[in-house]
Parts: structure tokens; sequence; C-alpha cells
């Protein structure tokens, strides 16, 4: 029974035409949806980027400060004595 009345519905022109523009629809809100979680992903990652940057950025200066750093205390001494520390 169900089946006849949706092959009558579905036999009319205007009813196919609807399902027809209804079908491209839902496609193309499918689409701009899929369009979206790729945006919203793309600024995730160039967030964590960003991040991992500036943190690399910090370690590489601390890095090169320890290296500038005196030996020893007959180092320091001799920095503090000189007045290059």
């Amino acid at each position: 029974m169900i089946a006849g009345l949706l092959t009558g519905i579905a036999a009319s022109p205007w009813v196919r035409a609807a399902l027809r523009h209804g079908v491209i629809a839902v496609a193309i809100l499918l689409f701009l949806l899929s369009l979206r979680r790729s945006g919203e992903r793309a600024g995730r990652l160039a967030e964590r980027l960003e991040t991992m940057e500036k943190a690399n950025d910090v370690q590489r200066r601390m890095l090169e400060v320890a290296a500038r750093r005196p030996r020893d205390h007959h180092e320091l001494a001799e920095r503090l004595r000189d007045g290059s520390f």
C-alpha cells in the first residue's frame, strides 16, 4: 500500500522536480557544512602552529642566554670585576 502511494506521488512531474531540487539543496547544504568544518580545522591548526612557534622562540632565547652564562664561579667573579656581566 505504501509502495503504491509512493509510486503515485513520484509519477507526478511536479513532485519529481521538487524532489530533484530538494536533493540539490541538501547536497549544497552538506557541501557548505563540510567547508565550514574544514575552515574550523584549519584555524585550529594555525593557532597550534603559532603557539608552537612562540614556545620554540622562548626556548631558543633561553638556550642562547644559557650559552653565554659563566662556566664556573671563577669566571663569574672575573666578569663581575670587569663589569661585563
